[in-house]
């Protein structure tokens, strides 16, 4: 079994060690001790509470992949619209209609949720 030490966890999704501890201690996050007292959270825990809001975000859509984050950049030309996103460690770039990016009120500093949807998704697996 996959486990995960706070440090770890944090790294993963972009948040500092403590925030992490203050999940585990709130009961929302379960974690148990290894053989040296560190907390750890195994695989199948982690990935259930990462997946748990996401769901509840994605009912109405047929997209999972859904990147919660700030736009950053925000580039129109007559036509089109280059929009991108920091969504934790990810920089997510969409291409739209300018009118799509104006009636959504696209800008830098807006929060955005950039949902993808692909039937060729390149995964691999870090050494």
């Amino acid at each position: 079994m996959t486990v995960f030490r706070i440090s770890e966890v944090a790294s993963l999704l972009d948040v500092s060690s403590d925030t992490v501890r203050r999940w585990v201690d709130s009961g929302r996050l379960m974690a148990e001790r290894d053989d040296n007292g560190h907390r750890i959270v195994s695989g199948v825990d982690l990935a259930a509470f990462v997946r748990s809001p996401a769901e509840s975000e994605a009912a109405f859509s047929s997209a999972r992949n859904r990147l919660r984050g700030i736009v950053t950049d925000v580039v129109r030309d007559g036509v089109m619209a280059k929009v991108e996103i920091q969504a934790g460690p990810f920089r997510v770039v969409s291409l739209m209609s300018r009118e799509a990016a104006d009636d959504l009120g696209l800008e830098p500093g807006v929060l955005a949720v950039a949902v993808v949807k692909s039937t060729n998704v390149v995964v691999e697996r870090p050494e």
